[in-house]
């Protein structure tokens, strides 16, 4: 008991603002940040599915408007860095393509259970690399993908796919973590490179990572 409350008084110290800010103990903010990151990580690993999402390109009816739909990914990179399968005629295809940098966030959360809103979620803010139609990694990628979506008879190469699929890398440059609700769990920003070296609380899933982070 006397754990679990001072577990509630570490998250509740750390929740309003950039842990940095509010814990004095750097040794006490890595620890936050590290075991977060963890959290992060094994949920990213343990789901499949999140929300991609991008922005509307200048010149568009809707320019500067958010757009997200679900999206299939697979965590095939040992950085964290997600496999994706690139659809260019997909609305959040063409966004991306519109952007600059290729931008994009994709959102996970917990899978459905009672009280949704008190479990931990995440958002991976970042970047799609587009890879050519014969991508020397395809056949690890589709191996590590399939592992995830069984299902997916689109994937590149497929004489059955569709809309000339091709892979992509979703490389996140910013990490945001929402544990649930605030006074109780972490809520903030995690370091790139404490998320990219993350490890499983306590292996309690099996790694599906097939390729190391570029």
């Amino acid at each position: 008991m006397r754990f679990l409350s001072l577990l509630a008084y570490i998250f509740a110290t750390a929740s309003l603002a950039f842990a940095e800010e509010t814990v004095e103990d750097a040794g006490m903010t890595n620890w936050i940040y590290g075991y977060t990151a963890r959290i992060a990580r094994e949920l990213i690993q343990t789901s499949s599915v999140g929300t991609l999402s991008t922005t509307y390109p200048s010149g568009h009816a809707l320019e500067g408007q958010p757009f997200g739909l679900m999206e299939y990914y697979a965590p095939c990179y040992s950085n964290g860095s997600l496999a994706i399968l690139f659809f260019g005629i997909s609305q959040n295809g063409r966004n991306i393509l519109a952007s600059p940098n290729h931008a994009a966030s994709i959102s996970v959360q917990s899978p459905p259970s009672y009280s949704l809103a008190t479990k931990p979620r995440v958002a991976l803010v970042g970047s799609v690399t587009v890879f050519p139609r014969h991508y020397e990694e395809g056949k690890a990628l589709q191996e590590c993908y399939r592992q995830s979506h069984p299902d997916a008879w689109w994937v590149p190469g497929n004489k059955a796919g569709v809309h000339d699929a091709v892979w992509a890398r979703f490389d996140p440059h910013a990490i945001y973590f929402v544990g649930g609700f605030g006074g109780m769990h972490y809520i903030g920003h995690i370091p790139l490179e404490i998320y990219q070296e993350a490890l499983d609380l306590d292996a309690k899933y099996v790694p599906r990572m097939r390729i190391q982070g570029h």
